[in-house]
């Protein structure tokens, strides 16, 4: 086995981690607490190439692999979070279905001012009944002299109304299964399409930053050439758009936890009771050893979850793993910080204060920790115990 990251995806990362140093993290206590998107720094991200990054470099994008793209994402939401779920949300939910299941022609249309940056796109699927649950799909498509007719509304859309926006993939029911199941298709909405309209950026714990909505649709009226893929395979779709992006909020995850650790490390050394560095006392090292322990591990799941994307092997299960436990870590090690911290941790002004805020989303987006486990057990109970242990361990 090696764990050595390609001069590549060194490359990435140590890009990534310069400009989150430099341009984002000082600024993020202050994205947090005015609540803007930060429209400059998007941009200049998407003039490193950081906004495109695994996307085609034939429709604009930096062709890189998904582990650099992981290792990336990592420090830029080391930095911060709003960041980091706007270039998430943007490659991995946005651009990848696009770039997966487009024409040549929806690709030059769609996903070229996309993948360079330029714009944004978002992903439609989750309403007040229907997510995880995609049969509760309410938002309807039906087809009328060669158009779709779009009707029903999204919510918690990321990056759905920004004015560098540029549509969203909606998940709709189409008609009926001979099982009795709702069809669904995925459809390209322009944001200039008539009838579409948003609704206000939401009042948030965290992610205070970057753009979440309601999204409606009245009569939207589009060209069947907007079917994304075929007809009746949205919910196929939607699931291995749902792999990728669990292992990205896992890689988002690792970066808030060492973060967390950073900040708990600078802490313990800096503050001195009793005549002597609190770092000193074994209660405070436990802490440290352990938060160090977790953020390791945590990185080491999201990477080889996205390694074997790379490869082409299934990773379903590993990403819901490193979803889970990066997620979990994250809270972990947010919790431990502030305690560290102690009471200057408990002010809204530090660092810790706002990771600790953040942090809980971690567990519900990209599908909630209670799924995730569902998903896992569910893969574990369907093969036999070598055949698991087989997965699990195969490099």
């Amino acid at each position: 086995m090696n764990f050595d990251p390609t001069e590549g995806q060194l490359r990435w990362r140590d890009l990534a981690r310069d400009f989150a140093r430099t341009e984002i993290a000082p600024r993020a206590a202050q994205l947090d607490r005015e609540q803007k998107f930060p429209y400059d720094i998007v941009a200049e991200m998407a003039r490193l190439g950081l906004m495109g990054l695994t996307l085609p470099e034939e429709y604009g994008g930096s062709g890189g692999d998904f582990v650099g793209y992981n290792l990336a994402l990592e420090e830029i939401s080391r930095a911060d979070t709003s960041v980091g779920i706007t270039m998430e949300a943007h490659i991995s939910l946005g651009c990848a279905p696009l770039a997966a299941y487009g024409t040549p022609e929806q690709k030059e249309r769609y996903l070229a001012p996309c993948a360079s940056g330029e714009s944004l796109w978002a992903f439609g699927l989750t309403e007040e009944n229907a997510g995880t649950d995609a049969g509760g799909t309410e938002t309807t498509a039906e087809i009328e002299g060669g158009e779709w007719v779009v009707n029903g509304s999204k919510k918690w859309i990321t990056n759905g109304g920004t004015d560098i926006t540029a549509g969203v993939t909606a998940i709709a029911r189409t008609g009926l299964r001979e099982n009795g199941k709702p069809e669904l298709t995925a459809i390209i909405l322009p944001q200039s399409t008539p009838g579409f309209s948003r609704g206000p950026g939401y009042e948030k714990l965290g992610w205070r930053a970057s753009d979440q909505r309601q999204l409606y649709f009245e009569g939207c009226r589009v060209p069947e050439e907007n079917t994304l893929g075929e007809r009746g395979r949205g919910f196929s779709q939607f699931l291995q758009t749902l792999d990728a992006g669990r292992v990205a909020v896992g890689a988002l995850s690792v970066g808030l936890a060492q973060a967390c650790l950073d900040e708990a490390l600078s802490r313990a050394k800096e503050r001195h009771q009793f005549g002597r560095a609190i770092a000193e006392f074994q209660a405070i090292q436990f802490k440290l050893a352990d938060m160090a322990m977790e953020v390791e591990i945590a990185r080491n799941m999201v990477l080889k979850a996205a390694w074997m994307k790379d490869q082409g092997r299934p990773f379903g299960r590993e990403a819901s793993m490193a979803k889970v436990f990066a997620s979990e870590t994250a809270k972990r090690a947010a919790d431990q910080a502030v305690q560290i911290w102690g009471g200057e941790g408990f002010m809204e002004g530090s660092a810790v204060a706002r990771y600790w805020r953040q942090v809980k989303i971690n567990e519900i987006g990209e599908g909630t920790s209670e799924i995730n486990r569902q998903i896992i057990a569910r893969s574990l109970l369907t093969e036999s115990p070598e055949e698991v242990k087989t997965k699990l361990t195969a490099q």
